[in-house]
């Protein structure tokens, strides 16, 4: 079982039973899955760069990312309907949480003049997404063999009915959130 699983289980969902006042073990939020997606708009002139998104994904997850590919056509960009624009991965249940483990623990420290993550990103439902400028504070991407450095966006989808209760969620998993 994932590290950050078991500290969910015997210290964060009796501290939220208590806070909310739930009935019922089932009614704590909880990670539902964790998305990460990669838009690579430069992917129109060379298509080597969603190669190297797809395969950093892969070493980032541990899970093979796929292609996602534009709805519409816009002629300003010179781009095309079903061309191959990103990646994306969804990851779940013990992959999800060895992910976020990572994330907190390893990943966001590395950050240069890390200050915390913004407290306002949900979405009214519980869910938090994250945004991150670069790929290279994930340990697991070699320096030498990267393309471009390109941003990409995290999710976290919860349980969690409000924001409030996912925040409370994401804060006793360590989520370092700025004050």
């Amino acid at each position: 079982m994932a590290r950050l699983k078991q500290i969910y289980l015997q210290e964060q969902v009796p501290a939220l039973m208590k806070e909310f006042q739930y009935k019922t073990v089932m009614e704590v939020p909880r990670v539902e899955k964790v998305v990460l997606n990669m838009g690579l708009g430069e992917a129109i002139q060379n298509p080597k760069l969603l190669e190297s998104a797809v395969d950093e994904l892969g070493r980032i997850t541990g899970q093979k990312a796929i292609i996602t590919k534009s709805k519409k056509s816009i002629a300003a960009f010179k781009l095309r309907e079903d061309m191959p624009i990103g990646a994306c991965v969804t990851l779940r249940q013990n992959r999800a949480w060895e992910f976020l483990d990572r994330l907190v623990n390893v990943a966001l420290p590395r950050v240069r003049d890390f200050k915390g993550i913004s407290p306002k990103a949900f979405d009214g439902r519980g869910n938090y997404t994250l945004g991150i400028r670069e790929q290279l504070i994930f340990p697991e991407i070699d320096l030498d063999k990267i393309a471009q450095v390109s941003g990409m966006n995290i999710t976290i989808v919860t349980t969690a009915r409000t924001d409030e209760e996912g925040r409370a969620l994401l804060t006793g998993l360590g989520m370092p959130f700025r004050k």
